[in-house]
């Protein structure tokens, strides 16, 4: 909705109305806001957009670490995303920059645990908007931040970048596309080189991610720790 047609606050309120219709067997994952401003054909998403989702359907990692108490901590839309189940702290980033400095500031506090990331700008603003050229140069200034991200990492962390899903401004429709994504992982004693291969899920970050912190599970999932320790 446009902030100067219809305030924050009623959007918010109007997402909560659906969000209590969108329940049962009406049920969707989540019911978003998301606001613009600008002229048509120059319409620009701004920070204030708000996921209202339903708790997972069943555990997650985020979960099974709770209760091994194991620190947990989202960065970005994950703490609307899970609706806060399974993280013990959340800290808001309206923007990829403010994300990558939140993560800084949580490496040389951390010393145990997850630190989970949403990184929302190549979604939000270029994918969906269709814009090449502002994801390109949004791709550009991760990728200048990624070696200070690297260089702040202790001994035994390891950095796990990675997709959701496809959002190929390219394409003729501004929604998700269905590309693969990228999977790549660092840490100062992992392996270098190795090719992961194509793997079958996303679980299979999850069960590496508690194979990495020494937790057992039954969730889905094919850890692949044995590929890069």
């Amino acid at each position: 909705a446009h902030e100067d047609i219809i305030p924050l606050d009623d959007l918010y309120r109007y997402c909560k109305a659906a969000r209590n219709i969108l329940q049962g067997k009406h049920g969707v994952g989540r019911v978003i806001a998301r606001p613009f401003v600008g002229s048509s054909g120059n319409y620009v998403r701004t920070k204030n957009r708000k996921d209202f989702s339903l708790p997972p359907v069943g555990p997650t990692i985020l979960d099974v670490l709770t209760e091994e108490g194991i620190s947990t901590t989202g960065v970005g839309k994950i703490n609307d995303i899970f609706t806060g189940r399974g993280l013990q702290k959340s800290f808001a980033a309206k923007t990829n920059e403010d994300g990558i400095n939140v993560v800084l500031d949580l490496i040389k506090s951390h010393t145990k645990g997850l630190v989970f990331v949403n990184l929302v700008d190549f979604d939000m603003l270029y994918g969906h908007r269709n814009d090449v050229k502002g994801y390109g140069a949004s791709l550009e200034a991760l990728d200048r931040r990624i070696p200070e991200l690297l260089e702040a990492l202790n001994e035994n962390d390891v950095f796990i970048l990675t997709a959701d899903h496809g959002c190929d401004p390219t394409t003729p429709s501004t929604d998700h596309s269905r590309e693969y994504i990228p999977v790549l992982v660092y840490g100062k004693l992992l392996g270098k080189g190795v090719n992961l291969g194509i793997l079958n899920s996303f679980s299979d970050i999850g069960a590496t991610v508690l194979d990495l912190l020494g937790v057992k599970t039954s969730l889905n999932g094919t850890s692949f720790i044995n590929k890069i320790i």
